[in-house]
């Protein structure tokens, strides 16, 4: 290459904001708002706002991704799409659909009135419409993987330089909340979603935990595996190791127990899926499995007693979710088994009064939607996970969105996710996004072999002539 074409080349990388020295800059609004309204998670937890931001910048973003669909060549050239809709963004699309109709069937079975599911109808547009429409945002608006990359990182730079007086609040004796906003009056789950905290206090160990800018412990942790995710795919050290060191504050300073253990598996796993195409992969794992003759019991024996402290280590919470999924179980196969009860329903005692429904997305959508609405998440989870789990195999491409639906499946474990894709959505949009990469892939391949194909037949042609 030329001292000129290096130059130009350098000049290109910079003015696109890819390299790792480069000025990252958005190329058009989309990535202007999504960049900014990462940049600003923390000043709007500050003012209680964040449950509002989030459904109003996903329909937002879905919004301008339709109004690009419609307008086609007519609309800006730095907001056109790239191509149409991809058949998993479809399947999302689809899913959170009949989970409305579930919604709406659930509450008429019930007899919930008009005033109760239009309150409900509001809550999925807030909630399960936002886990389609970011995907979709993602699919079809130009927005780099960079700049919501980027756009973590600067959440964690504000992480870090804030942790330090939310981790010495409760030595000086500040008060666990600052004030809950009143935005609550627009409505939500609770008022922990319009209150700001510097910490709380575990009610089972009486000691202080951190939740940051989201309303609970275990919540905060896994959005500090997500933080850690998105670092690992930045390429200016400085804020990869930014993103890094605030996701693992973040995780260790929640005490949870599954933030531990998505940090471990949602960073290491897709990274050691390319091994699969290699022989001395194979290799190994044939000797570990003939060593399990002599080692298996012994090591079956070291991860049940590890299961049994996993659990001992807050056995308080971990016996009320067991019960409130054994209670949500029963009650959804004896009196609701194909549309749910409509809503979560109050606990008892038993359980410290948590709604029935509530602590696990898989649990809690058969007891509010019954088989329906189960089956419309699972399909395309599953769906998006086997993409993912394709491409990680293949390259580092997959990496990101194999980790961000792993964390996503981890999260549905132990909370329900429909409430917390209002912070999830960067999370979201990357997988609409590689499900875009992976459109147009496909779709270039498809235009090559076609290309091939002609050459041959004009070649034949050519030949036939000729003799």
């Amino acid at each position: 290459m030329t001292g000129g074409a290096a130059a130009e080349a350098a000049a290109g990388v910079a003015a696109h904001g890819v390299g790792p020295g480069a000025p990252l800059r958005p190329q058009n609004p989309a990535e202007k708002i999504a960049l900014r309204s990462l940049q600003l998670t923390w000043p709007f937890y500050f003012i209680g706002a964040l449950y509002v931001v989030g459904p109003v910048l996903g329909w937002i973003l879905a919004g301008l991704a339709a109004l690009a669909l419609f307008l086609g060549p007519a609309i800006r050239r730095d907001l056109r799409p790239t191509g149409s809709i991809p058949p998993v963004v479809w399947a999302w699309i689809l899913g959170m659909g009949v989970m409305l109709i579930a919604l709406w069937v659930g509450h008429l079975n019930w007899g919930f009135g008009a005033k109760g599911t239009i309150k409900s109808t509001i809550g999925w547009a807030k909630g399960w419409a936002l886990v389609a429409l970011f995907p979709f945002a993602g699919a079809i608006l130009p927005v780099r993987r960079e700049i919501l990359v980027r756009g973590h990182c600067h959440v964690a730079l504000w992480t870090l330089i804030l942790t330090p007086i939310l981790f010495v609040a409760p030595m000086i004796g500040l008060p666990e909340k600052i004030f809950t906003s009143p935005l609550k009056a627009v409505g939500g789950p609770g008022p922990e979603y319009f209150s700001v905290y510097f910490y709380t206090i575990d009610p089972g160990a009486g000691v202080p935990r951190w939740q940051f800018y989201v309303p609970w412990s275990p919540f905060a942790a896994l959005l500090g595996v997500v933080m850690v995710l998105f670092a690992l795919e930045e390429r200016d050290r400085r804020w990869m190791a930014a993103g890094i060191a605030a996701g693992v504050i973040m995780i260790l300073l929640s005490k949870s127990r599954m933030g531990l253990v998505g940090l471990v598996a949602c960073t290491i796993g897709p990274r050691m899926l390319p091994l699969i195409f290699k022989g001395w992969a194979w290799q190994v794992a044939a000797a570990i499995s003939a060593s399990m003759a002599v080692l298996g019991t012994a090591l079956l024996q070291m991860l049940q007693d590890g299961v049994a402290a996993f659990k001992g280590a807050r056995a308080d919470s971990t016996r009320v979710r067991e019960t409130l999924q054994r209670i949500a179980g029963e009650r959804w196969r004896e009196e609701a088994f194909w549309f749910g009860h409509g809503r979560v329903a109050p606990g008892p005692h038993l359980v410290e009064y948590m709604p029935i429904g509530s602590h696990h997305t898989w649990w809690g959508l058969l007891f509010v939607k019954g088989a329906v609405g189960f089956a419309a998440l699972l399909v395309p989870l599953v769906w998006q996970t086997a993409l993912a789990l394709v491409d990680a195999a293949r390259g580092p491409r997959g990496r990101l969105p194999l980790g961000i639906m792993m964390t996503l499946v981890l999260l549905s474990f132990g909370e329900n996710i429909e409430i917390e894709a209002y912070m999830f959505w960067p999370g979201l949009m990357i997988l609409g996004l590689h499900a875009r990469e992976l459109s147009d892939e496909a779709r270039d391949r498809r235009l090559r072999a076609e290309l091939a194909a002609q050459a041959a037949a004009t070649a034949r042609m050519q030949s036939t002539g000729a003799a």
